[in-house]
């Protein structure tokens, strides 16, 4: 007989006693206490979340854990979106972080693979709460996070461009612009169910992609440039 799935109360007590405990904010912390507790918070929503789930998550239960005061949280993030946020920037940083010695020869295709493999990376130790914060953005009634979820999409592959090192200009980097955002979402969906060690499939989903867009780009720039001979 299956054992029974323990409450959330069970859970909320089991959790706890592998969570931090914090001394009390100071009223004035210094730039490196606040990134330490702003630190503390994220890993501590991140590991209730995996018990209950992103959109259960309550930030009195993050105050509770740490023994803060709800004020404290309040103060370093306005709600839970928002340290939704502050996670997935870390995928930023480590796909902007400098590269080995070389990067810059590669073909497009490798840098493009090598700067988002390095996203996906950062944020797969915690692949299915991430997976949860995005299709909590997707929810047809949070129109707001809806609208937001377009902007962040567009700026993060702007960030890709830059960091893969890509110099298109006019046409040419329009193009690249729209097949990149298809080739990020589709890999990012794929990417939010993938289970495979390393989340290997989504990687060679990405290469496939790339390698299938560079052979139409390459096969669209010729006969433009025939037409116009």
């Amino acid at each position: 007989m299956a054992a029974a799935k323990p409450g959330p109360g069970k859970k909320r007590a089991a959790a706890a006693k592998r969570s931090p405990k914090t001394d009390a904010p100071s009223e004035n912390p210094s730039e490196e206490q606040r990134e330490v507790l702003r630190a503390l918070i994220i890993e501590t929503a991140l590991d209730i979340a995996e018990d209950w789930g992103w959109y259960d998550i309550r930030l009195h239960h993050v105050a509770e854990r740490l023994n803060l005061p709800l004020a404290a949280i309040r103060a370093e993030f306005r709600d839970g979106d928002a340290i939704a946020d502050a996670w997935i920037a870390r995928a930023d940083t480590a796909m902007l972080a400098g590269q080995e010695a070389g990067f810059a020869a590669l073909p497009a295709e490798e840098r493009l693979q090598i700067t988002l493999e390095a996203w996906l990376d950062a944020l797969a130790p915690r692949r299915k709460v991430t997976a949860e914060m995005f299709l909590g953005k997707l929810w047809p009634v949070h129109v707001h996070h809806n609208l937001k979820l377009i902007t962040w999409t567009s700026r993060t592959v702007q960030w890709w461009r830059e960091a893969a090192l890509l110099d298109g200009k006019g046409q040419r980097r329009s193009v690249e612009e729209m097949g990149m955002t298809l080739i990020f979402l589709s890999t990012l969906a794929c990417w939010c169910r993938d289970r495979s060690e390393g989340q290997e499939r989504s990687k060679a989903y990405l290469r496939r992609s790339l390698k299938r867009a560079d052979g139409l780009m390459a096969r669209a720039f010729r006969a433009r440039q025939r037409f116009a001979t």
